[in-house]
């Protein structure tokens, strides 16, 4: 009689208790360190190890130096072992959330140039239309791509890039265009010479920057560059928008860059101010990136949907604020920003 076949032995012989122990010999390298962490003792992991390794009829992991090692089999299963549990968990959240009286869970992503009412509005219309609930995670957009794939994500906000994951493992939708905008403390805003930015004045300022590995910090070393002025070091790199507002506030001397609607909201405290110059390039536009999937998620298509609505109806734009006057500069318009 002929043994069953991988997918027989998959489905009546395969356990969650088994992804679990894959996944634990992947962080430890050792079943002595998978025992203490699992609560067994170090002969029921190594049978539990052994029992799996029947199941897919090969070795899933080698003996090395450095402890346990994956084979390409072992890698495979690994991979599918964490996809299956975050399944599971994300099916465990949306259980919860129906017997809470919810219809869905999403988890998304947003980078921190994502305007802070734009968000807002987009969950808290997915909650009273829908009944989604949101858990929101705040990172640059590569860190975020890698939890999209990994899919601790269901999507992100973020910048399209070239270089980026494979582009048919997920997709892209632009949602709306950003400018950039000079930012500072409202007395220095004050003291800007009139007429066109002076770069070499502004070079040696005192900067806040993204990195320069990041899609803005690269455009700004390469707007420098093309004024035939050497980048500024700046003092920190960072995308947290309440550090930059911090620093800003406490010195007179700082100056950053951020989206021309993110300004907006920031000068509405008083405490940052706007330099009315519109800069001749465009920041990446911002876009929902989602993961490729055979079955789209109900409650993601309606998350897209409402960013949708909302971008199309401007709902990146903010109030406008107060600028200080420059004279032959041309000033930040203040109707909506294309989408």
């Amino acid at each position: 009689m002929s043994s069953p076949s991988l997918p027989s032995r998959l489905a009546a012989r395969l356990k969650i208790r088994h992804l679990n122990l894959l996944l634990a010999v992947r962080r430890h390298g050792t079943l002595t360190r998978v025992a203490v962490e699992t609560g067994i003792s170090q002969p029921a992991a190594t049978k539990a190890l052994a029992e799996i390794e029947d199941i897919f009829g090969a070795p899933l992991f080698t003996r090395s130096r450095h402890g346990l090692e994956p084979t390409p089999l072992g890698q495979l299963a690994l991979v599918r072992a964490r996809h299956l549990l975050q399944d599971l968990d994300q099916w465990t959240r949306e259980v919860d959330a129906l017997r809470s009286g919810h219809s869905a869970h999403l988890n998304i992503g947003a980078i921190p140039f994502v305007s802070g009412p734009l968000l807002a509005r987009a969950v808290a219309l997915l909650h009273q239309r829908h009944g989604v609930t949101v858990t929101l995670h705040r990172a640059t957009t590569d860190q975020l791509l890698e939890l999209l794939l990994r899919r601790d994500l269901d999507c992100v906000i973020g910048r399209a890039a070239g270089g980026g994951p494979d582009p048919r493992a997920i997709w892209h939708e632009m949602l709306y265009r950003q400018w950039p905008a000079l930012i500072g403390h409202p007395r220095l805003v004050r003291r800007l010479p009139h007429g066109p930015p002076d770069w070499s004045e502004l070079a040696s300022m005192r900067w806040i920057l993204p990195s320069p590995a990041t899609p803005i910090g690269g455009m700004i070393a390469g707007l420098f560059v093309r004024a035939q002025v050497q980048p500024p070091t700046p003092m920190i790199e960072t995308y947290s928008l309440d550090v930059i507002e911090s620093l800003i506030t406490g010195d007179d001397r700082l100056v950053s860059i951020v989206p021309e609607d993110i300004a907006r909201e920031m000068a509405l405290h008083g405490r940052v101010a706007m330099a009315p110059w519109r800069f001749d390039w465009e920041l990446p536009p911002m876009s929902l990136i989602r993961r490729v999937r055979d079955v789209p998620l109900q409650a993601e298509t309606h998350f897209a949907q409402i960013l949708r609505e909302l971008c199309a109806d401007g709902g990146v734009q903010t109030t406008p604020v107060q600028q200080y006057p420059t004279s032959g500069a041309r000033p930040a318009p203040h109707d909506p920003l294309p989408t």
